[in-house]
């Protein structure tokens, strides 16, 4: 018997909707007939993905959105709500890199260091953004009667990485935002989870080394690189009605890459 995810006529916000991860989120809530709500720091894709979306079978819309900015965020979610009449599912999917060794240290010197830049901006998108976003959204939640809130973090916010002081962190972060926010939301029917990919093949991944690739590729049980499919798939899900009890949860959708390193 086929699933029923009851998303049909939803309005889902999804951020960092133009490319990778969101834009095949995207796409699958579409194709369940939603009504989605595009949201990127860059409209240079808004009209070639807006008629994708609507040609996977779902209305859409695209809004140029900085999610670190509290007065885009505040201005995109109540476009959408008077567009749509409410918000129904939130995925804060939206997030960059800037990596670098806390300190770099070769020959008896300091090389280099991360920078506050660096440290600051990967903050403000990829932790600020998501705790603007969603607290916009939830009042509108809970006028509807209940909501989901998904958000990305990623298995370097449960294992940490090399590198990767700035992004380890708010994606760490996100996994106890998310419990905390299942425990205050629950009482008005909003369910909190979040998403640990594991080593996705997107345009993120393209500056780094082959020998870097291959090295996640060896070290992950599956043998191959997910694709930014195997993370949508799993945000339908726990938007739909067959994920109704799962509220405070991080699913890992890595192919076993913990289990291999």
């Amino acid at each position: 018997m086929a699933i029923e995810t009851g998303l049909k006529g939803k309005v889902v916000v999804v951020t960092g909707a133009a490319a990778g991860i969101g834009r095949a989120t995207a796409r699958r809530f579409a194709q369940e007939g939603a009504r989605v709500a595009a949201w990127d720091v860059s409209d240079a894709r808004a009209a070639e993905l807006v008629k994708e979306l609507e040609t996977a079978g779902g209305e859409a819309a695209f809004s140029k959105v900085n999610v670190a900015d509290a007065a885009s965020v505040a201005a995109a979610t109540d476009a959408v709500a008077a567009k749509w009449g409410g918000i129904d599912v939130l995925v804060n999917n939206a997030g960059i890199v800037r990596d670098a060794q806390l300190v770099k240290y070769k020959d008896g010197a300091v090389v280099s260091t991360m920078t506050d830049e660096a440290w600051d901006s990967v903050i403000n998108v990829n932790l600020k953004g998501v705790f603007l976003c969603t607290r916009a959204v939830v009042p509108h939640m809970i006028k509807g009667g209940g909501g989901v809130v998904l958000s990305a973090s990623s298995v370097v916010g449960l294992y940490g990485n090399f590198g990767q002081t700035n992004y380890s962190a708010t994606k760490g972060g996100l996994i106890t935002m998310t419990r905390t926010w299942a425990r205050e939301l629950g009482k008005f029917g909003i369910r909190v989870n979040a998403v640990a990919p594991g080593f996705i093949a997107t345009e993120i991944l393209a500056s780094m080394p082959e020998k870097v690739i291959e090295n996640m590729v060896a070290h992950t049980p599956l043998g191959r690189m997910g694709k930014p499919e195997d993370i949508a798939n799993t945000y339908v899900w726990l938007a739909s009605d067959a994920a109704a009890f799962v509220h405070g949860a991080t699913i890992s959708v890595d192919g076993g890459i913990v289990l291999g390193t």
